[in-house]
């Protein structure tokens, strides 16, 4: 039944958002195009700005990734995870999702092709990306956008909600799911 429902939410929930968000602005006699195409500059921007910051944080994950070390931080953990329900299978999805969503997607299709999206690792992982953040990536590359070199309590707050979401996807998979 929950299944049922969420797929249809999500057959219609893009479509719905793309109609509802120019319907709004007509509505508030906002010019959509206009506001669209002043963001687009600004987002364009920004991300020259932060080119150098993004290539720093990739060099470094896929060093991280390459050289073995994800591999014997999941050996590691492992043990700790089995006990909360977590196959080891998402281990390296969840010590990605902060550094970098682009190495997370990639592990997380990894698991889709072996796994399937609608397998329990898969859903895991899926559950696991929306509820999580790039912690590390937004404060490499947006702090170091603007300038900011403390980032006082930004690195913990980020980490403990990342860790939060983590825990609350394995729960809620598993009590959806499983």
């Amino acid at each position: 039944m929950f299944v049922k429902i969420m797929e249809t939410i999500s057959i219609y929930a893009i479509p719905l958002i793309i109609l509802i968000i120019p319907l709004y602005g007509f509505i508030k006699k906002v010019k959509v195009y206009e506001a669209f195409t002043e963001g687009a500059k600004e987002g364009f921007k920004t991300g020259v700005m932060i080119i150098p910051y993004l290539v720093a944080m990739l060099v470094a994950i896929g060093i991280f990734r390459k050289s073995g070390a994800m591999d014997l931080l999941v050996s590691a953990v492992s043990p700790i995870t089995n006990l909360i329900g977590m196959p080891a299978e998402v281990l390296p999805m969840a010590i990605m999702r902060p550094l970098s969503g682009g190495g997370a997607s990639g592990i997380m299709n990894d698991l889709f092709t072996t796994y399937g999206p609608d397998s329990l690792i898969g859903r895991m992982a899926s559950i696991m990306n929306g509820s999580t953040e790039t912690t590390f990536y937004v404060l490499a590359v947006y702090f170091g956008a603007v300038g900011i070199k403390k980032t006082r309590h930004a690195l913990p707050a980020g980490l403990i909600a990342d860790f939060v979401g983590l825990i609350t996807a394995v729960f809620v998979t598993n009590l959806m799911f499983n």
